[in-house]
Order: C-alpha cells, then sequence, then structure tokens
C-alpha cells in the first residue's frame, strides 16, 4: 500500500488464498564443500527465488523461515507475526562462478529497502528486508555494499534493510518451493497485484526480470 495504492478487501482476501495450502519440507540441498550458502529476506519468498535462480552459479533457492525463536515453525505462524521469523530464502552457489557480491547486487534490486516491517502488499516483521550473514566476510562484504548503495541509491529514501547473523533456517512447506514454475499465473497474479514492479521500477528505474 504504498503512493495511496490500497488493495480492495476481495483482492487482499484472494492473496491470502493464493499463498495458503498444505506441504511438508522444502528443497534439499547440496552441501558439497565447494559451495556456499547466502540468506536473505525480501518479503515474499516467492517472488525472490525466481532472480537467483538465474544466475550461472546458483545451484538451488529454498524458501523459508529465519531470524525467529519459534522452532520448526509452519507457514500460517510466520504470516501471523508471532515468531520473529522472517519469510527469507536460502540461496546455494558456487562461489567459483558466481559471487557474494553479484548476490547482493540482485538482492537490493528486487527489494523496497526504504520501508520497515513491510514489502509491497505484505505488512508485518515477517516480511523485513534483512541480509543473514553466515560468516565474518559476508558481514564485511554486506556492510560495504549498503554503505556504497547508501551513496550511490537513485531513490531519496533511507537504506533500512537490517543485516544480522544467520540462525537456523527452516525449509518452507514444499508446496511454497519454486512457486513461480508451479503456479506461473498464481504466481503472476499475485506479484501484479501486490505492486511489486510497479514499486521496484519507481526505487530502480527498471522493474528487474522474473
Amino acid at each position: 500500500m504504498r503512493n495511496g495504492y490500497v488493495l480492495p478487501l476481495a483482492l487482499v482476501l484472494g492473496l491470502a488464498w493464493l499463498r495458503a495450502g498444505s506441504g511438508a519440507q522444502g528443497k534439499p540441498a547440496d552441501a558439497g564443500a565447494h559451495l556456499a550458502k547466502a540468506t536473505f529476506a525480501g518479503g515474499c519468498f516467492w517472488c525472490m527465488e525466481p532472480p537467483f535462480d538465474k544466475l550461472n552459479g546458483v545451484v538451488s533457492t529454498t524458501s523459508g523461515y529465519t531470524g525467529g525463536t519459534k522452532v520448526d515453525p509452519s507457514y500460517e505462524e510466520v504470516s501471523s507475526g508471532g515468531t520473529g521469523h522472517a519469510e527469507s530464502v536460502e540461496v546455494l552457489y558456487d562461489p567459483a562462478k558466481v559471487s557474494y557480491e553479484q548476490l547482493l547486487d540482485v538482492f537490493w534490486h528486487n527489494i523496497d529497502p526504504t520501508v520497515q516491517d513491510k514489502q509491497f502488499c505484505d505488512f508485518g516483521h515477517q516480511y523485513r528486508t534483512a541480509i543473514f550473514t553466515h560468516d565474518e566476510t559476508q558481514k564485511r562484504l554486506a556492510e560495504q555494499s549498503k554503505q556504497a548503495l547508501e551513496k550511490s541509491k537513485p531513490f531519496a529514501g533511507q537504506v533500512l534493510t537490517e543485516i544480522v547473523p544467520t540462525g537456523r533456517f527452516y525449509p518452507a512447506e514444499e508446496y511454497h518451493q519454486d512457486y513461480y514454475k508451479k503456479n506461473p499465473v498464481r504466481y503472476k497474479f499475485y506479484r501484479y497485484n501486490c505492486g511489486r514492479d510497479r514499486r521496484l521500477e519507481q526505487l530502480w528505474g527498471k522493474a528487474p526480470a522474473h
């Protein structure tokens, strides 16, 4: 709900219905020693998988929950806002093919970093933006990236995205994984009506491919 855009109640209920369902575990991850993990929160995790999946060197993306205290949270619990977790994506990647700096650049251009506890039509602490760092190198690079963005940003607002150490990551239910591939029509309907690309274009000048 930005710039006076208000979603009708029926549409809000429809978007909530689209994001409901049943399922179990997330996608399995290859734990190869040559691979690394990066974790980002950028609002709806459905919309954060596609930009990373497109990168050469990204092995997999997993939608899930992190940053809170609830053990083994369900989607319903996280979306209610009582767990402290954020909807997030865990990116498994090959550092020899894609750098962490490149992942950070993709992350920034797919979020609205100027708001707290919301992204586009989704409101609540569970929809905050965050970079969850796995080690000191990631922390340093994330902080440098944020500082550089604050100097070069093409928008007026402050960069409010938090940078925090990662905690345990809980894969979301299976029906959330690769949602944009499994349910392309519903995904596009949600993304369009949530105003994500409209806002990204306002911020960055051009909406990212998805």
